[in-house]
């Protein structure tokens, strides 16, 4: 399973709380239902934006200049830095197409069921996962099938 870096955890809860302080879907509501929704797609979206913003700094910052340290060990350092940075927004690159996917699965009518056995997924592993396309059983499953076809 991908985990997500720390960094797209503290985005996501910092999304959470300025959406919507005084609503957190709930158990005794009925599952995904138009309020829950309108939630998740805030959510999304408002993830998104936050990712494309991260974004459009990284990339002025590529166009502010190349590295200019005059120290080889200084220079070795900031592009170690700069590798990390663009390893980082393409992993953003590929969550947002897993965002847009979710979105669409809103549209859809499907967010929130797991693909594999249309079972919903939950929640809490929604909240903390928006982008989640199955249940932890089914991931699990997945998992393990694929580490087996790895290990031949």
């Amino acid at each position: 399973m991908t985990t997500a870096s720390s960094e797209d955890i503290e985005t996501l809860e910092r999304v959470k709380e300025s959406l919507a302080p005084d609503y957190t879907p709930s158990e005794s509501e009925e599952y995904m239902n138009d309020t829950q929704q309108d939630y998740f797609r805030m959510l999304l979206l408002e993830w998104k934006r936050s990712i494309h913003s991260a974004s459009s700094a990284t990339l002025q910052s590529l166009q502010d200049g190349p590295i200019r340290e005059p120290d080889l060990n200084d220079r070795a350092s900031s592009e170690t830095d700069w590798s990390i940075e663009l390893r980082t927004r393409d992993r953003q690159r590929k969550l947002i197409s897993k965002i847009d996917s979710a979105l669409r699965r809103i549209d859809e009518g499907e967010y929130g069921y797991c693909e594999v056995t249309g079972d919903p997924i939950g929640l809490k592993r929604l909240i903390a996962r928006p982008v989640a396309t199955m249940t932890v059983e089914a991931q699990e499953a997945h998992e393990r099938k694929e580490k087996i076809s790895r290990d031949d």
